[in-house]
């Protein structure tokens, strides 16, 4: 579309265009909505989803709706506000101008805080075949496979065919694996017996795959040891220094030679930065990642910034770039608001420094590990700090509640009520029997 996008007025204020409305492009808007500027937010969805819950979803732990959050209900009382759905194709940084699925617009400060996605790392079977849980739909998806192939296997009569339905791969041994890992060894033991009694559970396993020698290598030996020790007292089978070669849909191949049936494999070993046109490869980073200076500004490009799992930032105290976590996001998307103003000000703008505050993983009922500035926690004081800090960076006090419930109701009941198949019909016309 060569058009411009309709319906967003040209004002006298200068027009922000954000796209992603991830953790960093969500609140570098709330900094910015009353600051006198025109705001343009462009995302795939209609909605700011909290991620680390995805794997809740796709356990049946939570609805869709618990973690995620309407954008136009968060700019509704603001003005000179505007969403639309949308991609990015291309910028054109000499007319200040981008092209999009729905349009060209024009920007005087264009923010990219589009994420990160599933890095298959060229492997194009493993693309097919399995499963990545990256947003919301990703998770439903998860949660349907999961539930279908229980019904399927109950169709059977083969103790093979049987198995291969029953079984759950993870490759990936981070955050997304572990956790996913540890709610699914809770449904072996606490749902499925129960919804599915006629099967012999002792078949089912939960194998998680990890090429590096620990889990949850961004943490410590301590959090990544205690998260092994976990996984392994809930049943799960955790393989390390091994890496996954190819997978045809039933059959997975690891580097050491053996092969493992499964229909349901979970893939994520790694992720790499959304990307577009009009970005020099030579600002590229690995994985994507666009290179910024200090002030998340794009070298050469004086209006353009990048923001979250999307740049990459060198800094004395990370030569590597930063961790690819929400705090991350969040502090980048506030420090370069502070700076738009400072610069409407004359004012020098200031330079990023991370602060970290530590990182956390749950893997059960009961069971996590956090790593904090100070002291390195497990068990149930971590996954007591980490459902805290989860329930309050969730958006929306509904949102909250909601998560809270279904937390409560699970963790005193043992049981979930979401474990409900929807599957929408394909669009197809009516026959004549349905007319």
């Amino acid at each position: 579309m060569n058009t411009y996008i309709p319906n967003i007025p040209d004002i006298d204020k200068k027009r922000i265009v954000i796209i992603g409305g991830g953790f960093a492009g969500l609140k570098f808007v709330r900094k910015m909505v009353c600051q006198g500027y025109q705001i343009v937010i462009l995302d795939k969805n209609n909605y700011h989803q909290f991620q680390p819950l995805l794997y809740q979803v796709a356990t049946s732990g939570l609805e869709p709706s618990a973690i995620s959050f309407p954008f136009r209900k968060i700019l509704q009382n603001f003005k000179h506000t505007h969403f639309r759905i949308a991609s990015l194709i291309e910028i054109f940084k000499d007319k200040n101008e981008i092209q999009t699925s729905i349009g060209k617009l024009k920007y005087d400060y264009l923010i990219l805080a589009m994420g990160a996605t599933t890095n298959f790392f060229g492997q194009k079977n493993i693309e097919k075949f399995s499963l990545s849980m990256k947003t919301s739909a990703d998770a439903i998806f998860i949660r349907n496979t999961i539930l279908q192939n229980f019904e399927n296997s109950l169709l059977e009569t083969d103790s093979c065919k049987i198995d291969n339905y029953l079984n759950i791969v993870l490759v990936g041994g981070g955050p997304t694996g572990v956790e996913l890992a540890g709610a699914l060894a809770e449904m072996k033991k606490y749902i499925f017996p129960k919804d599915y009694p006629e099967l012999d559970l002792k078949n089912m396993h939960i194998a998680l795959y990890e090429a590096s020698p620990k889990l949850l290598t961004g943490m410590s030996n301590f959090s990544s040891e205690k998260a092994l020790s976990y996984l392994k007292k809930l049943g799960v089978e955790v393989y390390l220094n091994t890496s996954v070669t190819d997978y045809n849909g039933e059959e997975l191949f690891l580097s050491d030679g053996t092969t493992i049936r499964s229909k349901t494999v979970v893939w994520s070993a790694g992720v790499i930065a959304n990307t577009c046109k009009g970005i020099d490869p030579k600002n590229l980073a690995n994985g994507n990642r666009i290179i910024v200076d200090r002030y998340n500004r794009i070298k050469g490009f004086d209006n353009i910034f990048v923001l979250g799992d999307q740049c990459y930032m060198e800094t004395p105290l990370y030569p590597k770039g930063h961790p690819q976590v929400a705090q991350t996001a969040i502090q980048q998307a506030l420090n370069l608001a502070n700076n738009i103003s400072r610069m409407a000000s004359s004012k020098a703008m200031k330079e990023f420094e991370y602060k970290d505050k530590g990182s956390m993983a749950t893997i059960g009922r009961n069971l996590a590990v956090a790593d904090l500035p100070s002291i390195k926690l497990g068990g149930f004081i971590a996954w007591l700090l980490w459902s805290v800090v989860h329930l309050f960076t969730i958006v929306g006090i509904k949102n909250k509640l909601s998560t809270f419930l279904n937390w409560l109701w699970s963790y005193f009941t043992y049981d979930q009520s979401l474990r409900i198949l929807i599957i929408p019909k394909k669009n197809s016309p009516k026959s004549d029997e349905d007319n």
